[in-house]
């Protein structure tokens, strides 16, 4: 497997220990997050999705592979368990310098 770019591996990471301002500092100021429609931008509701849909229902993430779209963009099947969402399915990034711009969660 292609290995996980550091800014995708830092929003796992932090979702994984439950770290909800390492969450959100591994992505840029005006940050966006499409989660099947829904979308958030920016820290605060970036936090927001957070609490409601990743952390705060005790998310772990674990990637199974890795796409390198070119460009900084990158599409990672990663396996989802917790108390919301479980199952395994895509999720793409945008990464510009050592954070992610973009993360889009679509249905599979």
């Amino acid at each position: 497997m292609t290995a996980v770019p550091a800014p995708i591996q830092a929003m796992i990471d932090a979702t994984n220990a439950g770290d909800s301002d390492a969450f959100v500092a591994a992505f840029t100021d005006d940050g966006y997050l499409n989660d099947w429609g829904r979308e958030f931008r920016g820290a605060a509701e970036l936090r927001s999705w957070d609490s409601t849909d990743n952390i705060g229902k005790q998310s772990h993430f674990e990637a199974v592979s890795v796409d390198d779209h070119g460009d900084g963009e990158y599409v990672v099947v990663l396996t989802v368990s917790g108390n919301g969402f479980n199952g395994t399915g895509p999720m793409t990034f945008q990464v510009e310098g050592d954070k992610l711009s973009r993360m889009v969660i679509t249905p599979h």
